[in-house]
């Protein structure tokens, strides 16, 4: 088993995921707390299987492995565009939308050509996320937290920033696309932003 050492002045988090956009993101929205993350792969942790029917499921899977092989606390979190003309595609498979291995451009083309001859006004789509936080591999009171994003599917790609469905995701209320938005801004408005709003007090009691 791998055992990661802890620093005394700055607590550790593993997080359960090899995203770097995700990493970078949930860094900055953490950055004023005594915590240092990281990613799962600098500490030797392979993925696991994503078995769970829903994102709370698959995030624990994901923050009890992190946990356990590291001995540290782990943070994950499932996300995934939701989209109400595909009837919630693609989902708890968004990742993947287009097949293995996860390919972001893949992903937006499918997209967008399934939703060529979709109206306007039905275009409505949201990110979505669950974020768990583990304690300790056997933690019966895992903390929770959940966030949502409400926008639009754009017709094609918008942006060179962000990742996964960034370009064709747009917010109606700033007439952007996440892939066109500074980082600061997103980092507001995201599901992940406001799922974390939610997890940041109960961490300020956490005792890691």
């Amino acid at each position: 088993m791998i055992r990661a050492h802890r620093q005394s002045a700055m607590k550790q988090l593993v997080l359960a995921s090899g995203n770097r956009g995700k990493l970078e993101e949930l860094r900055a929205m953490l950055s004023g707390m005594p915590l240092r993350i990281v990613a799962q792969g600098e500490l030797g942790v392979e993925d696991v299987a994503e078995t769970g029917l829903t994102f709370v499921e698959n995030a624990l899977i994901k923050a009890r492995h992190a946990s356990a092989v590291t001995g540290l606390p782990a943070l994950a979190d499932d996300s995934g565009l939701i989209v109400d003309a595909l009837d919630g595609a693609p989902g708890l498979y968004s990742a993947r939308y287009a097949g293995d291995p996860s390919n972001a451009a893949a992903n937006n083309a499918k997209l967008v050509a399934a939703m060529r001859d979709v109206p306007a006004d039905r275009r409505s789509a949201r990110f979505y996320t669950v974020i768990v936080l583990l304690r300790h591999p056997q933690d019966p009171q895992p903390l929770l937290a959940e966030g949502s994003w409400e926008g639009v599917i754009t017709t094609e790609p918008r942006g060179d920033g962000g990742f996964g469905y960034n370009p064709v995701f747009l917010d109606p209320v700033y007439g952007l696309t996440a892939a066109q938005m500074d980082a600061a801004l997103k980092n507001r408005l995201s599901h992940r932003a406001v799922a974390m709003a939610a997890l940041q007090h109960k961490l300020h009691a956490l005792s890691l």
